[in-house]
């Protein structure tokens, strides 16, 4: 993959646009942005209905153009940017457009299958790619990985383990490597039952010890699908195979990922929980910046800790190994089902356990053809999610 290779960049007027200004990702981005406001030129900004967020993101950061992608709110961003200068613009195929600006780097943060289509035009426009969606390398992963070696695009990861693991990766010598190890805080019920899980409320499962994220994520994190669709990410964005791909619980997040040599050498990535540190990594790569971050006080912390996670309790872990190995549009279909299992969660429709079940009995039922396009991925993700909502009661 291009992420390999190491392009000389200048942080001069660098071309950037941030696909997602408003989430979680994408307002830390434009936080970062800000702190050198003179050495970048803002092509675009974009988001799906946040209006009145993306106008003042829009004054502040002046870009020739804000896009919403949520058509109904176009008369309203417009009054907003009224005498800013910046363009106003909505729509899917906006959005899409946004992404082939001529850019130098370009923060891939819009959440969902959303996110496929303008993620993967950016791509195919070269440059740096700062990648925050789960989604493109979870459902389109050989797609994704294809189009980034043909354009030779530098694709970086934002998740704070894959960034972490990007660090300390030997890419001239892979054949090195024993194995990469992603960490997890095991979220806030991993010392529980699964007869105590029956129980836990979403207010319980979004209130993550480490990490300060959005609800969805929140749920991912307690029943460790994100840790499941993070090892289907680390396969597509590193040269190694799925049994090359562990998971340790770490409670403490300061330890983000590790890299294993056949050596016996053990290289780990460090620091505190803040997407700050990722973000700007990628945003400076191959340089570095300072962050306003608090600094990783080994000694005030005292003691870090390591251990085995149950697949028998979180069996996610499980699940996306079998969907790994199963390929084709399997993945695609997990991470769909996964995302209505967790809405019917969050509005009490089911228990917490019923999450991964509905996604299992989704991937056990739903027969689904191999997709090689993103309109064929999208019609799949359709297709599961469907299939998915007829599961829950009601």
């Amino acid at each position: 993959m291009a992420v390999q290779g190491f392009k000389p960049v200048t942080l001069k007027a660098r071309r950037v646009t941030v696909l997602g200004s408003t989430g979680s990702v994408g307002c830390n981005t434009v936080a970062m942005l800000e702190r050198d406001i003179d050495q970048y030129e803002i092509e675009a900004l974009t988001a799906r209905a946040n209006v009145k967020l993306l106008a003042e993101q829009a004054r502040r950061l002046k870009p020739k153009i804000a896009v919403v992608s949520d058509v109904s709110r176009y008369q309203d961003l417009k009054i907003e940017l009224a005498g800013s200068g910046v363009e106003a613009a909505a729509g899917i195929e906006a959005v899409v457009e946004a992404a082939s600006l001529p850019t130098d780097w370009v923060m891939a943060a819009i959440v969902g299958t959303a996110g496929l289509a303008p993620t993967l035009t950016a791509i195919q426009h070269g440059g740096v790619v700062a990648l925050a969606n789960k989604e493109c390398l979870v459902s389109a992963g050989s797609l994704f990985t294809k189009e980034v070696k043909k354009y030779d695009t530098d694709l970086l990861p934002v998740d704070s383990e894959h960034n972490g693991i990007f660090q300390v990766f030997d890419f001239k010598h892979p054949e090195g490597v024993e194995k990469i190890v992603l960490t997890a805080s095991g979220g806030p019920f991993r010392s529980m039952s699964r007869q105590q899980m029956r129980d836990v409320t979403p207010e319980q499962a979004v209130a993550h010890p480490n990490w300060d994220m959005g609800r969805k994520i929140s749920i991912d994190s307690a029943t460790m699908m994100n840790k499941g669709l993070e090892i289907i990410e680390a396969f597509h964005l590193f040269p190694v195979k799925q049994q090359q791909i562990e998971i340790v619980v770490h409670p403490q997040s300061v330890v983000h990922s590790m890299v294993a040599y056949r050596d016996g050498s053990v290289l780990a990535q460090l620091g505190i929980p803040d997407m700050r540190v990722p973000i700007a990594f990628t945003l400076a790569w191959p340089n570095r910046v300072s962050v306003p971050v608090r600094r990783l006080d080994l000694a005030k912390l005292g003691k870090l800790t390591f251990e085995a996670p149950s697949e028998g309790l979180f069996p996610a872990l499980r699940l996306a190994r079998e969907v790994l190995l199963e390929g084709g549009s399997a993945p695609a279909v997990m991470n769909a089902a996964n995302e209505i299992a967790v809405e019917g969660f969050l509005d009490r429709r089911i228990g917490f356990l019923e999450i991964v079940e509905i996604v299992e009995q989704t991937l056990n039922k739903l027969q689904v053809p191999k997709a090689d396009t993103i309109e064929e991925i999208s019609e799949i993700d359709k297709l599961a999610r469907k299939f998915a909502k007829a599961l829950l009661p009601g």
